[in-house]
């Protein structure tokens, strides 16, 4: 070895043994500082990956440094040397970590581009982002202190040196990493804060300045939203159904692949995208005709169907007569009149109590709703439904009577009601297989039938002897009698040469107890009977409540009693929507409607023309309870994203559905007269788009209907934006703040564009 360093170096100075001695203590020296520093060095590298990187290069650096310690020895005396090496330790790396961690600190906060400060809740950071931050700070500090040690001392080597040092220190100038950037060079206390803010366990003035971040950010994306929509080109759907266009039910994407054997074409699938185009208007198109003289009949040119008119005529369902489609009153099952059909119910079965006992029905596959429309005469509501069929236009004329309805169908999945909420189920050769599946379909009723409340079947198999009649009575007898089913009572009307039988549900679990055979199945403990939104069928049987305290163990207080009494399974202990015990909760959103009539009435609604009613957004239906004594009636929308109080609703004696407002809503074009958002459209805006709902707003609505809006001062201003564009007329309150009233024109663009 010393002929080769000789050899090296032997060109600036002779060889002597003094001078061989002091380069021999020199080296032995440098080796053992090098020694000791290799020690401290690893011990102070956490993570393995890092450690064999950071040696690497000072084990590469050190030799460097030796061979450059002997050659300034023999230029320099070893004070010199001394200081030679000593020198960098202090300066250049600790001046240009901090500048980095400054700067970089300094815009990851202007910016918010801190990964950190990204989240909206510090709080939900996952284990696996602080310990991750945490190695981080750590990883950065230990690399700080070997880059200290191990930078070179020639500047000619600095850019080199600097190289390395981005390289152990994962830096990228590009920002790729910024969180990793802001740990270089901090001290302690900074690492402690920064292990805080990774924790969500952020000071004050931290969350102060992000809820300030993110209102600016709202207001931006409100903004935003403004400008796209007032960029917004509208057009007319060009799509087979043409005016009676209803998105998720005609769905020609999904309608051509569909499956039928269980109806699944006529379930809900709605496009992908919420259509943002308008459904035209039918030629001819005039202001319906209003209550009670729409029962009756309405303008043909409304809705230009002649087929029912054709098929079903004999059976008094409706005729064409002139510029009107009549409706006489009759159905399949009652000819001679639903008046007479609905007194003969009550005198088969005096316990039906209409209007007193028995206030909200089902009417399954409606027809065009002569049922329900002559229910109203005895202080009952019907929800009815049918499938968008080849029944032409059976619902759209149903709704353009002034009669709920919805079109639906019993396919694959539930129904979009509760379970244990309506009074009655009723059926007249409704055509629905009720025996097949192993009563998947019976079963449904069952769910949302009210303990101790009537299944009405008026149906050939049970007063007629044909074969086929005959083994389908005998099946419904079986399945019926394994559900615990009770047949009260057959009856026969001889005007309408029909028959009628009257089931009743159990209103304790004794009989399931008792079965020898658990078929049909219990439900499953964790089946909630009142999921429904997109929930498939189950063939089981739920539980009945075992307590008196139990929703469904008693029935209601009799109509109208029940509209304005809170119902007597709301407990004290159980927090309302708006913050105060249910019942009491209960009571003051009833009073907080008391005076929406004058409200209205005072903002330009003639509720003369106000027969189709929609909350769209309600909570315990004391909207509706208010309108109670006017001519109309009101669909209850509980959205999906909101507590369950759909069950109180139906305990009031009305009526509503689930429903997500990202989607459309199952009814026809030009079915309701008012709709009413109360505190909707804020919380829509966070789940999506504001444009297709208010689309969808202005296709249910009839021309010449309103809407009132009550919301948010940013969601009334892209509300109204919106409206306008659709040359609604708008109008804010002058009494109060963030109330919007609008009324639709007859306005339509008069382009297309292709949907599917």
């Amino acid at each position: 070895m010393a002929p080769a360093f000789s050899k090296g170096r032997g060109n600036k100075r002779p060889s002597s043994t003094s001078y061989t001695s002091t380069v021999t203590t020199l080296v032995f020296v440098a080796l053992c500082v090098f020694g000791v520093w290799m020690v401290a060095s690893n011990s102070m590298v956490s993570s393995p990956k890092r450690a064999t990187i950071t040696t690497h290069t000072a084990i590469d650096n050190t030799e460097e440094e030796l061979l450059e310690s002997v050659t300034n020895t023999n230029n320099n005396n070893n004070d010199n040397s001394d200081e030679s090496s000593d020198q960098p330790v202090n300066n250049n790396q600790d001046d240009s970590s901090d500048g980095i961690t400054k700067s970089e600190e300094s815009e990851s906060n202007e910016n918010g581009s801190s990964d950190n400060n990204n989240s909206d809740d510090g709080a939900l950071l996952s284990s696996t982002q602080s310990e991750a931050s945490s190695e981080s700070n750590e990883n950065g500090s230990s690399d700080n202190d070997n880059n200290n040690q191990i930078k070179a001392s020639q500047k000619d080597e600095e850019n080199q040196e600097q190289t390395m040092e981005s390289q152990n220190n994962n830096v990228d100038t590009g920002g790729g990493e910024s969180q990793e950037q802001s740990s270089l060079g901090n001290d302690e206390q900074e690492n402690e804060k920064q292990l805080r803010e990774d924790k969500g366990e952020n000071d004050d003035s931290t969350e102060e300045a992000e809820k300030k971040r993110k209102k600016a950010s709202k207001k931006e994306e409100a903004k935003g939203d403004d400008d796209n929509n007032n960029d917004l080109e509208w057009h007319l759907c060009n799509v087979t159904a043409g005016f009676d266009f209803i998105p998720c039910l005609d769905n020609e994407k999904y309608l051509k692949y569909s499956h039928r054997k269980h109806y699944e074409h006529r379930e809900r699938h709605c496009p992908e995208d919420a259509p943002t185009c308008l459904v035209p208007l039918p030629n001819g198109y005039k202001e319906h005709i209003p209550w009670p003289s729409s029962r009756d009949k309405i303008w043909y040119h409304n809705i230009p169907h002649t087929k029912l008119a054709e098929v079903k005529g004999h059976q008094n369902w409706v005729k064409l007569t002139g510029e009107f489609l009549t409706f006489p009153g009759g159905g399949t099952q009652f000819i001679h009149g639903a008046l007479h059909y609905i007194d003969f119910l009550q005198k088969a079965e005096a316990g039906i109590a209409w209007g007193k006992h028995t206030r909200v029905i089902l009417d399954v596959g409606c027809g065009v709703g002569s049922f329900g429309g002559y229910l109203f005469e005895r202080d009952v509501i019907a929800m009815s439904f049918a499938p968008k069929d080849e029944h032409e236009a059976q619902v759209q004329f149903a709704l353009e009577r002034g009669i709920p309805a919805l079109s639906a169908v019993m396919g694959t999945q539930r129904l979009q009601f509760p379970g244990r909420v309506f009074d009655l189920v009723h059926c007249a050769r409704c055509r629905v297989p009720w025996h097949e599946d192993g009563g998947l379909l019976l079963l449904e009723l069952n769910r949302v039938l009210r303990p101790g409340g009537f299944f009405v079947w008026s149906a050939t198999p049970v007063y007629q002897t044909l074969k086929e009649d005959v083994e389908i009575w005998k099946q419904m007898s079986a399945l019926t009698k394994a559900m615990c089913w009770e047949l009260v009572t057959i009856k026969n009307d001889t005007l309408n040469q029909v028959g009628a039988a009257f089931f009743r549900k159990p209103v304790s679990n004794e009989c399931y107890e008792q079965r020898e055979e658990n078929e049909p199945p219990m439900c499953k403990d964790d089946d909630d009977p009142n999921a429904a939104w997109y929930v498939p069928l189950q063939a089981c049987l739920h539980k009945l409540p075992g307590e008196k305290s139990e929703r469904g163990a008693e029935w209601p207080e009799a109509w109208p009693e029940r509209l304005h009494k809170a119902p007597y399974w709301l407990s004290d202990s159980q927090v309302g929507i708006f913050g105060k015990p249910l019942p009491q909760d209960f009571v003051e959103e009833d009073q907080r409607w008391k005076d929406v009539i004058d409200e209205l009435s005072n903002n330009g609604v003639s509720w003369s023309n106000i027969r189709n009613v929609m909350d769209m957004r309600a909570v315990y239906g004391g909207f509706a309870a208010a309108l109670r004594d006017l001519q109309l009636w009101v669909f209850n929308v509980v959205n999906i994203d909101s507590p369950d109080t759909l069950p109180i609703i139906y305990e009031r004696g009305l009526i509503g559905i689930y429903h997500d407002w990202c989607e459309s809503f199952s009814t026809y074009p030009r079915t309701y007269d008012l709709l009413h958002a109360d505190q909707l459209f804020s919380k829509l805006k966070n789940r999506c788009k504001l444009a297709p709902v208010i689309v969808e707003v202005d296709r249910i609505v009839r021309p010449g209907g309103s809407l009132v809006v009550r919301d948010e001062s940013n969601a009334i201003s892209e509300v109204e934006s919106l409206l306008k564009s659709l040359h609604w007329e708008v109008t804010l309150s002058k009494d109060q703040e963030g109330v919007l009233f609008a009324k639709k024109g007859y306005w339509r663009p008069t382009s297309f564009v292709s949907l599917f």
